[in-house]
């Protein structure tokens, strides 16, 4: 049979321009009691597995780096003419080291929790990270410089050092389990006798890291079972959104066959909002893909739809970017917040800084801070009416540091303690409308936007998407910024917004 590729079948553009039935379009929905409860057990302060695993690198590494070192200082010294030949030979054995479990499949769950198993494999990768020394040493004739017994000793300290850090973190990682720590946390969309086979096969999984939290499924009891496997149909896909968002969930795994397009593209839909991995069981699937596009839960394969964007060791890069350039802006544009704050008190009466709720990732609500440009009895915290040109409400100052976009010089603080991303879609004010619409009723899928934390600063703003938005079509077309910017994230993206928005910020047509 021929292979094809999903993302010819369930691509982005294909879910946005797929028109589903009028029973299938997005609609608010209030969870059942059973959901509520259901959802509010889980713990938020969860780890990743692939972080985890991304740390334990770091730590093997620095292990394996620093005893070798400390060893070559004990037996050989630092006097020595070849003492920095020596610190770059242990680190290249540190690093082919962890390379070689790497490739060895030592740091996925089950290695992690199950060390005694893959023993012999590890004392096969640090020899064969010593055999490869050996043999450039011997290729170089550089062999005989160094010192035998230093190696020697390494070879089994470095050995004893991370068998101990892998005994002490299997424990550890099994009791995270145990205690929902450490998990990826799963749903099932659809139901009967297919989300049955796939539970069943997952469960299987030995030391897999999936929770499953139950099953959403828009038929009715009869089509679809109210209990499979042992979980519960916790509500329709309108509620799983819902639940999702207040459990943190993971994953969601759509137990339908590739066959039925119409309904898996009507579900994606809907689904693609939540900044979740989204999977396409495989389990009982005839069609052979390509094997890149699958992913596995042990053995069981699953077809990629959506991945999370800016997940896992993405997300600490982008945190730690926030960090260092939030310091940076604060440093740079203290003098002019200082002065921005003395204006604004000289103008008019009312506090400095204005708090307002805005749409944060995952839909939370969140505060941004802004310096207050309207009169304080005249402020509209939740921006239900748009801020027009030459708007009554406006203050003198407030016209000025609006044009010039100083208002939102506080959010460096927000971006500094993690509310917001110095990059990223502009957040809205909860209830802001156009038309008496609420945004959401404009944009179809404008929820999107949140599968990543709201920025500061933008992709939409830099393409001259800022200011009032007073018609639908400039609602879209910042929506269509956004979700370009969510699907081609980088930290070179990033940084060329934060470099071009000062440049672009002298276009102050659409701003007052």
């Amino acid at each position: 049979m021929n292979q094809v590729d999903p993302a010819q079948r369930f691509s982005v553009d294909a879910v946005r321009q797929f028109e589903a039935d009028d029973a299938m379009k997005p609609a608010s929905a209030k969870l059942g009691k059973v959901a509520q409860q259901v959802a509010s057990q889980y713990r938020r302060d969860t780890m990743s597995p692939i972080m985890v695993g991304g740390v334990l690198r770091l730590a093997e590494f620095a292990i394996l780096l620093v005893s070798g070192i400390a060893i070559f200082a004990w037996h050989v010294g630092l006097e020595t003419h070849l003492y920095w030949h020596y610190p770059i030979v242990i680190a290249a054995a540190s690093l082919l080291t962890v390379i070689g479990l790497e490739v060895g499949d030592c740091y996925q769950v089950g290695a992690l929790m199950r060390p005694s198993r893959y023993l012999g494999r590890m004392l096969l990768i640090w020899t064969g990270a010593f055999a490869v020394l050996a043999v450039a040493g011997f290729f170089l004739k550089i062999s005989e410089d160094f010192s035998r017994l230093l190696f020697g000793l390494w070879f089994v300290t470095g050995l004893v050092l991370v068998l101990a850090l892998r005994l002490v973190m299997a424990r550890v990682i099994r009791r995270w389990a145990r205690n929902g720590r450490m998990e990826r946390r799963a749903l099932i969309v659809g139901g009967g006798k297919a989300a049955e086979g796939l539970i069943r096969s997952i469960e299987q999984q030995p030391y897999n890291d999936i929770r499953i939290c139950g099953i959403f499924d828009d038929r009715d009891d009869k089509r679809s079972p109210p209990i499979v496997a042992g979980y519960p149909k916790l509500g329709n896909i309108s509620e799983l959104i819902e639940f999702a968002r207040i459990a943190r969930i993971d994953m969601l795994i759509v137990s339908l066959p590739i066959t039925a397009e119409t309904r898996v593209l009507s579900l994606l839909k809907k689904l693609w909002v939540l900044p979740v991995d989204i999977r396409l069981s495989a389990h009982n699937n005839q069609l052979q893909f390509r094997p890149r596009s699958y992913s596995f839960i042990g053995s069981v394969p699953l077809l990629d739809i959506f991945d999370k964007p800016i997940n896992d060791w993405d997300s600490v890069a982008k945190r730690a970017f926030d960090i260092v350039f939030s310091i940076v802006g604060i440093a740079v544009f203290s003098p002019v917040m200082l002065a921005t704050a003395i204006a604004i008190k000289l103008d008019s009466k009312g506090p400095v800084l204005f708090k307002q709720k805005r749409h944060g990732f995952n839909n939370e609500e969140i505060e941004v801070l802004k310096f207050r440009s309207m009169y304080a009895e005249q402020s509209d915290p939740t921006a239900k009416k748009s801020v027009t040109r030459n708007d009554p409400r406006v203050t003198r100052v407030g016209r000025f540091i609006r044009k010039t976009s100083i208002d939102e010089l506080p959010q460096f603080f927000n971006a500094l303690f993690g509310s917001l991303s110095l990059v990223g879609p502009r957040p809205h004010a909860v209830a802001a409308q156009s038309h008496n619409l609420l945004y959401t009723e404009v944009v179809d899928g404008y929820f999107a936007r949140h599968r990543v934390k709201p920025g500061v600063t933008g992709w939409a703003q830099i393409n001259g998407w800022r200011g009032e938005m007073d018609t639908d079509e400039k609602i879209k077309m910042r929506t269509e910024y956004d979700l370009h910017y969510i699907e081609n994230w980088s930290l070179w993206l990033d940084l060329k917004i934060l470099v071009l928005t000062p440049i672009r910020l002298l276009n102050t047509e659409n701003a007052y």
